[in-house]
């Protein structure tokens, strides 16, 4: 009897372990082996396409448009390649980003059917993989995956990760007709923000909603230094009762479990140490199919959602962190000890 109890403690030590073992394992580790591997399956003429020195202008140069841009496209490369360009894609993103990202560029072949080829050119293959630097868990380098209504930028510096701008756009926000009839990929996003705006009593509301009008379009757009910020707009997190906040808080849980884990724990600990002092803002309507539009912000980072193109069918979504896009928090840690 005796024996069988440290058997079964034995083998519930290693299960332990294991598991902890398995939860060390460091993201900058997984994206440089990925990295190595997809850079390591290339011709030279390939390498020299997806390949750029760490300080190169290019890095900055991001954007979530149909436009012709630098890097290899999945589209130039063998189904082998194609795999490990994948591989590197999911290293940096948790599985349900991941599952978003390959679903948004599944709708560029959508788009192409609706359209009949009278739009821009559209290609769920027109996705470019560009490396920046020499990938080493250990050194200084980044990656960016970026396409039409995709763009996820990372940086790697001393085994820390910074994975910002993380932006994931949807046209059609949902397919009303075909095979595919439903689906809607950024549904969470959408669904938790307009459940929060409504959830608000007429005071709430009176602070949160500061338009009755949508923008356009993402106020930031695809600019180098995250806009807006300073004082931010809109109804803090401490004015909100107990179920708001359950509500805000499974909104930003969306944007933060989209990533890798060192990138999520980064992003959580931000919304942690903002403690209340997040703030909500909302404009347009509060219905389904009218335009909408949400931000959420604090001093370190924010959140744009916009749905209000093609007839509210049609969203961008952004994380962008005012010190860290970039990487630009981690450099300067770097150099900052460097000196030291």
């Amino acid at each position: 009897m005796k024996t069988s109890v440290l058997r079964l403690f034995a083998i519930g030590v290693s299960a332990l372990l294991l598991t902890s073992a398995y939860t060390r394992i460091h993201s900058a580790s997984v994206m440089t082996d990925a990295a190595k591997a997809f850079l390591g399956s290339l011709t030279p003429q390939q390498r020299a396409q997806a390949t750029f020195q760490f300080q190169d202008d290019e890095r900055f140069d991001w954007h979530y448009i149909p436009k012709p841009r630098k890097g290899l496209a999945l589209r130039d490369m063998t189904p082998e390649q194609k795999q490990l360009a994948h591989a590197l894609l999911a290293a940096g993103l948790s599985q349900q980003g991941y599952i978003k990202a390959v679903s948004i560029m599944s709708l560029d072949q959508v788009l192409k059917t609706l359209e009949e080829g009278k739009g821009p050119q559209r290609d769920p293959e027109g996705y470019f993989f560009t490396v920046f630097g020499e990938p080493s868990s250990s050194g200084t380098w980044g990656y960016r995956v970026e396409g039409h209504h995709v763009s996820q930028n990372f940086t790697i510096v001393n085994g820390k990760v910074q994975g910002a701008p993380t932006f994931y756009g949807t046209n059609p926000a949902e397919i009303r007709e075909g095979p595919r009839k439903g689906l809607r990929i950024l549904a969470r996003e959408e669904d938790l923000g307009r459940q929060l705006v409504k959830s608000l009593n007429a005071d709430q509301q009176k602070t949160a909603v500061i338009s009755k009008d949508a923008p356009k379009e993402i106020l930031t757009e695809a600019s180098r230094k995250a806009a807006l910020n300073g004082q931010p707009s809109g109804l803090e997190a401490s004015k909100m009762n107990a179920s708001q906040r359950a509500i805000f808080q499974s909104l930003l849980d969306e944007y933060c479990q989209n990533m890798t884990d060192q990138i999520d724990q980064t992003r959580e600990e931000q919304i942690k140490k903002a403690g209340n002092n997040i703030y909500f803002a909302w404009a347009g309507g509060e219905e389904p199919g009218q335009g909408h539009y949400y931000r959420i912000q604090s001093h370190s980072f924010m959140v744009e959602f916009d749905d209000t193109q093609d007839n509210a069918n049609h969203i961008h979504s952004v994380w962008r962190d005012f010190d860290g896009d970039f990487g630009l928090d981690l450099l300067k840690e770097h150099y900052q000890s460097s000196h030291r």
